[in-house]
């Protein structure tokens, strides 16, 4: 069955509606180029929408109504928020949950050092990358360093216009015979994706006064790349300790196609979905059941961690809503739990004509053709997959089709070829229903990723058609 493609569908008023969308999704993925700068922007967003934060309420004693909004922040990496529905909570809820981490390469806790004549910051890749795309980039830093003393200092560099940049190397081709005979995924190995930070090196006063070259001294390159993060951004070596600092493409995201109807950027796996879920919750009014849009991390390396979805957090949040809306019990928390509805909003592959032998054309999704559905992900025949069952896709067949949203249905690339996994499984644990939702992408996991504008727009449309769905049967 061939789904329409969504292009194909849009009035004049909607390409505006869609143009607004993608141009707030590009700053979002331009400004938010890690866990913690999504958070604090997703954060922003629901204050000004009319959030207010769950720790507060829970000092104050509030009493939650339909209607009422809280939020909250988990050490800064994870987010949730929550909108009271007309109906009990121990109804179940209308998750939306994506996550906000991305591959990256982070910063060892002993990162520098020098070495031909350079100064090198020594990396440890997080998620799943090709190795061999970071080599010969643009690279910016972000994140943050922890002092003794509390304080935090918090870095950006390589985004502005003006700002300098850094990366890694890779050996001229000239050189490479005994490179190009080797595996992809040995080309450029983890211990070698060292990115080069400086090759001046540190003149001492009498130099400076003498005006000499001066004589070679151990490590002058490193010295002065540490004098210049101790004047210019209060950073000394040991704070490298409890630093959490990423390397990035630098820049921002672009319109991709001369026709500009796709976007390529950073990041997109899964800020594409945490993005449009954010949006959708901050949308939908007086919903019949609770929404909820639930942003983690970790998932990239198997949403461990105290902001991870294997955490409890997540639980803990529903416990203090429920006991601030006056009916909480072990056993109503463990109802609403199971009888809550989720889309794991996450991405899927887009069908590349390049690569056309990694796919099943009938089974893969196509740019373009609107928010995809994963019934099941995993690999080795299923293995580690959700598997949502046929009544709950059925429902959600009726809830999209009503709402007028473009979407399709996928499977990750041919059986025996690869796979891959979310965070569905994890909520299915509670009982609840739950599939896979989202945006496909072309070269997901690579430093620039490229998605549709259409299935942005289809995206954010599908989402509010779900955090409004009211369900047939709710178990």
């Amino acid at each position: 069955m061939e789904r329409k493609n969504a292009w194909d569908t849009y009035r004049e008023e909607e390409l505006e509606r869609l143009q607004n969308i993608t141009e707030q999704y590009k700053r979002f993925i331009s400004e938010g180029k890690t866990e913690r700068e999504c958070a604090a922007r997703a954060a922003a967003m629901a204050e000004e929408a009319g959030y207010r934060p769950l720790e507060q309420a829970v000092r104050e004693g509030a009493s939650l109504q339909a209607g009422d909004k809280v939020y909250a922040v988990h050490k800064k990496k994870l987010v949730v928020l929550f909108q009271i529905g007309l109906e009990p909570m121990e109804k179940g809820m209308n998750i939306l949950g994506a996550h906000i981490d991305s591959p990256r390469l982070d910063l060892k806790q002993n990162p520098l050092y020098e070495d031909g004549d350079m100064a090198l910051l020594d990396t440890h890749y997080y998620g799943g990358i090709k190795k061999y795309q970071w080599a010969a980039i643009p690279l910016a830093l972000h994140g943050v360093a922890a002092k003794k003393d509390g304080s935090l200092v918090e870095l950006s560099i390589g985004e502005r216009p003006d700002d300098p940049v850094c990366g890694i190397s890779d050996l001229l081709i000239h050189l490479s015979a005994e490179q190009l005979q080797k595996k992809a995924s040995v080309v450029v190995e983890g211990e070698n994706l060292n990115i080069i930070v400086g090759s001046r090196p540190l003149k001492t006063e009498k130099e400076k006064d003498n005006d000499t070259e001066g004589v070679h001294n151990k490590e002058k390159i490193k010295k002065a790349l540490l004098e210049l993060l101790k004047e210019k951004y209060g950073i000394e070596e040991e704070d490298f300790l409890s630093a959490e600092l990423e390397a990035v493409p630098a820049g921002p995201a672009r319109d991709f196609g001369l026709d500009r109807s796709m976007v390529m950027g950073y990041g997109q796996d899964d800020r594409i979905c945490a993005f449009t879920s954010l949006m959708a919750q901050l949308e939908v009014k007086n919903p019949s059941y609770t929404s909820v849009c639930l942003l983690t991390d970790k998932e990239e390396i198997g949403s461990m961690g105290a902001t991870g979805m294997q955490s409890r957090y997540f639980e803990n949040a529903v416990a203090e809503v429920m006991n601030l809306t006056g009916d909480y019990s072990e056993l109503k928390l463990r109802r609403c739990l199971q009888n809550s509805h989720m889309l794991s909003s996450d991405v899927s592959a887009a069908f590349d004509p390049n690569y056309a032998g990694a796919f099943e054309k009938k089974n893969s999704a196509y740019l373009g053709r609107g928010m995809v559905f994963n019934k099941y992900t995993g690999s080795r025949g299923k293995s580690g997959s959700n598997d949502a069952g046929a009544e709950y896709i059925g429902q959600l067949r009726k809830v999209m089709d009503d709402g007028g949203v473009c979407w399709q249905t996928a499977e990750l690339g041919k059986v025996d070829q690869g796979g891959g996994g979310t965070i569905a499984y994890i909520t299915a644990n509670y009982g609840m229903d739950v599939i896979d939702s989202g945006v496909a992408l072309l070269n997901m996991h690579s430093p620039w990723e490229v998605s549709s504008k259409a299935d942005i727009y289809e995206a954010y449309k599908g989402y509010c058609a779900f955090l409004r769905a009211v369900w047939q049967h709710n178990k």
